[in-house]
């Protein structure tokens, strides 16, 4: 449905490359999990266990309470140690592009990143700045699931770049999904647009091989949104999860593990990114009352988005996983995802 490119007319296809951004965040969590299955951690294990650079850490309260809008702070001893499960949940407290008293610092930490560096390189720059709460006290959103994917690397000794490739995707036949997209592909990567200030769509990223998807050293790894993939491709690997772990023979998780994934780890915390009726799991954002939620997705439904119109869910319950994949960023004056869930269920003939 659509094109590829408007500009030059190609037509949207089947094996469309699309950037999944934030969607790669439940590749790198069942990354981690399947290291959870080999016995590598338990979920209450802080990280300071792989990296050290996250003991110690300190929180910033307002200084004086009435300041926190300014971003004046003072900062106080950690309660606690970040745990994994934290890590998993967005519940660590870690500074963000977001919002939060330490937005400021991390905005100036973020702009330091240079061609050539490293996730552990940008983990070891967040590490400096404080929380901004107790570890455990809520939830925020945030770069948390790239120390997931920081995780697997101490943990596996791969790239996270190399265990997707050789754990995830090959075993699963994912063929068109990738951190870098080699040139060989670039003919099929989708074109990024953009409302311009009338509300017109306008391309803010062609296709070619100058797109930093394709021509950026190869050495960052963002297991919290790097990655191209195709709806055959994603479709797959939730299928997988949808299946309990398991697609066409390969297992990659057990049953168990899955469940334990897509149940609800932050009780009533709020999830704003969500909204109400939503709790989360350890990757994904779970459906636990649909009232609030305002979904026709049933009852422990599980989902993601990305940051340039994607998103999927899965429904256990009605067997069903849907993805929506368009490339304009900002998206929100469309209605484009929930318009593709009402008319998914709508269509469901019991």
């Amino acid at each position: 449905m659509g094109e590829r490119d408007a500009e030059t007319g190609s037509p949207m296809t089947h094996d469309s490359i699309f950037r999944i951004a934030s969607m790669t965040k439940p590749i790198a969590s069942v990354a981690l999990m399947m290291m959870y299955e080999e016995g590598h951690f338990q979920l209450r294990d802080p990280i300071s266990k792989w990296l050290p650079e996250f003991a110690d850490r300190r929180v910033a309260i307002p200084s004086p309470p009435q300041e926190r809008v300014t971003g004046r702070y003072k900062t106080i001893p950690a309660e606690g140690s970040i745990t994994v499960q934290q890590i998993l949940t967005h519940t660590a407290g870690l500074a963000n592009s977001y919002r939060g008293i330490t937005q400021p610092e991390f905005l100036e930490m973020s702009a330091k990143t240079r061609p050539g560096d490293t996730v552990g390189d940008m983990l070891k720059r967040l590490a400096t700045l404080p929380l901004n709460f107790q570890p455990g006290e809520h939830w925020e959103y945030g770069r948390a699931t790239d120390i997931v994917g920081r995780l697997v690397e101490v943990m596996s000794g791969q790239t996270l770049d190399e265990f997707f490739k050789t754990r995830i995707f090959e075993p699963l036949d994912m063929t068109d999904t990738h951190f870098y997209l080699p040139e060989s592909k670039v003919a099929r990567f989708t074109a990024l647009y953009r409302p311009d200030a009338n509300g017109k769509i306008v391309q803010s990223e062609a296709p070619t091989a100058d797109s930093r998807y394709v021509a950026e050293p190869h050495t960052y790894f963002s297991g919290a949104g790097g990655l191209v993939s195709t709806a055959r491709d994603y479709f797959r690997f939730q299928q997988m999860m949808l299946n309990g772990g398991e697609l066409d023979g390969t297992r990659l998780l057990s049953r168990k593990t899955v469940e334990m994934m897509t149940a609800n780890h932050t009780g009533d915390k709020g999830i704003w990114l969500a909204g109400p009726g939503y709790g989360f799991g350890l990757g994904y954002a779970i459906v636990t009352d649909l009232g609030p939620a305002a979904t026709p997705r049933s009852e422990g439904s599980y989902y993601w988005s990305g940051a340039f119109g994607t998103i999927f869910w899965v429904d256990p319950k009605e067997e069903l996983i849907g993805i929506v994949l368009q490339q304009l960023r900002p998206y929100t004056h469309l209605n484009v995802r929930p318009d593709m869930a009402s008319m998914t269920y709508q269509a469901i003939i019991d």
